[in-house]
């Protein structure tokens, strides 16, 4: 959320944020609304002055004895105007806030100008394999080694949700625990394993809601959401907090699964893996002071590629431009992964800088040299799955069938080098 005070003063650079977002906003509706309530709470602290003196007056009548009915009748009616502003303010206030709720952060002034098609590859890692064989995609193999069942996850949940089994949910457990253990023992993270279920607030905090609430899922008979992602539950984690500067930053991580209807997406990428209603994820969440946050985000990207360069899987850093990014974040990078079965650069991570966007809505703030102030919040994918399988399916087949298991993760898989073809 932006401050109002930063509204009122940056009415220019708010507008050509939004024009560049291309997101139209009733940026006049806002301020009279907001005139409104400032003008509200002048005349409402001057009858609170006004009945404070009047009570004095009273209460100085009554000890001598004196007749204060005109006092207490005037005191009276001034207390009714009272609580008459004092319900007009309320309504300001919750109009106002409902306007600041869907005004998306201020998009930083290095990313590009425009849609997807303005993304800015920032540098690339790894070389596309090349095979001596027809490569097959991700569906067609997981078919054929019997690892992957989406008929039976399909009869089970629904369209576009995943049943691993034998190779194919030890290969993913295996992708958890590296990269939880990359994270927490090598880039300093705090392993974090939190609810998967957060209630409204926590959503209203970190921007999901309540532009997205159409692509969650909610429990029908409890104001609860199952998680879009662990950056919810971990951020919200010191809401209504005051950190102390000393403790920063904070790094934590955290694996969940990962819930999305995808409610506008429907026919699009929705073959195999590729689009999934549930899937896994370890998240990066950092919780720095205002001056180190982009500093901080180029060490949270290259704690991301880290995953991928271990895995050995080709990839290209990309950062996106003002109408690709989410609303909460004022500069995200992707990093995408190539599949060679299906030809594709997939995103396995995004990693974001949200300023004091998501520290405002939630209220965390710290405290250093006496001062109190919101923090920043970052955070990224490191990394997410289904697509990451996708990428090690396709990338480590081999011409008779088999997969090659990448060398990071054989610890994981009792030593194994191979999922054989059955």
């Amino acid at each position: 959320m932006l401050d109002i005070k930063f509204i009122r003063e940056n009415q220019d650079t708010l507008k050509k944020s939004l024009k560049d977002r291309g997101v139209k906003i009733d940026l006049e509706g806002l301020i009279e609304v907001d005139e409104s309530r400032r003008q509200t709470l002048v005349k409402l602290e001057e009858l609170r002055q006004k009945k404070n003196i009047a009570n004095d007056e009273i209460s100085r009548l009554l000890k001598d004895k004196k007749d204060a009915r005109a006092k207490i009748a005037s005191m009276k009616s001034t207390s009714g105007q009272v609580d008459e502003l004092e319900a007009k303010l309320r309504e300001y206030q919750g109009k106002l806030n409902d306007l600041l709720l869907v005004i998306p952060n201020i998009a930083h002034s290095s990313i590009p100008v425009g849609d997807a098609s303005a993304q800015k590859i920032v540098r690339s890692w790894g070389e596309v394999k090349k095979f001596d064989f027809t490569p097959l995609n991700h569906t067609e193999i997981a078919e054929a080694l019997d690892i992957i069942d989406l008929p039976r996850a399909a009869k089970i949940a629904g369209s576009n949700f995943v049943l691993y089994k034998g190779w194919g949910a030890r290969l993913e457990r295996a992708l958890i625990n590296f990269m939880l253990d990359l994270h927490t023992s090598k880039h300093g993270y705090t392993e974090i394993f939190p609810p998967f279920l957060v209630n409204r607030r926590a959503m209203i905090g970190t921007g999901q809601l309540p532009k997205l609430e159409e692509d969650m899922y909610r429990l029908r008979d409890e104001d609860l959401f199952l998680v879009p992602t662990a950056e919810v539950p971990l951020t919200n984690m010191f809401s209504d907090e005051i950190l102390e500067a000393k403790k920063l930053p904070i790094y934590y991580t955290a694996y969940t699964a990962c819930f999305r209807r995808e409610a506008g997406s429907y026919g699009k990428d929705t073959k195999g893996l590729v689009r999934v209603h549930q899937f896994d994820k370890v998240e990066l969440v950092k919780f720095v002071e205002p001056e180190t946050s982009y500093e901080e985000l180029e060490k949270l990207v290259i704690n991301a590629e880290e995953v991928l360069q271990l895995l050995e899987l080709p990839y290209r850093l990309v950062l996106l431009p003002t109408r690709d990014i989410s609303f909460a974040a004022s500069k995200c990078y992707d990093i995408e992964a190539y599949a060679s079965g299906i030809d594709t650069w997939l995103e396995v991570s995004s990693c974001s800088n949200f300023e004091a966007f998501q520290a405002r809505r939630a209220n965390i703030r710290f405290r250093k040299d006496k001062k109190v102030e919101y923090l920043h919040t970052l955070n990224g994918s490191g990394v997410a799955l289904a697509r990451t399988l996708i990428c090690i399916l396709e990338n480590y087949q081999q011409k008779d069938g088999s997969i090659a298991i990448p060398k990071v993760l054989q610890p994981y898989l009792n030593g194994e080098s191979t999922i054989p073809k059955p």
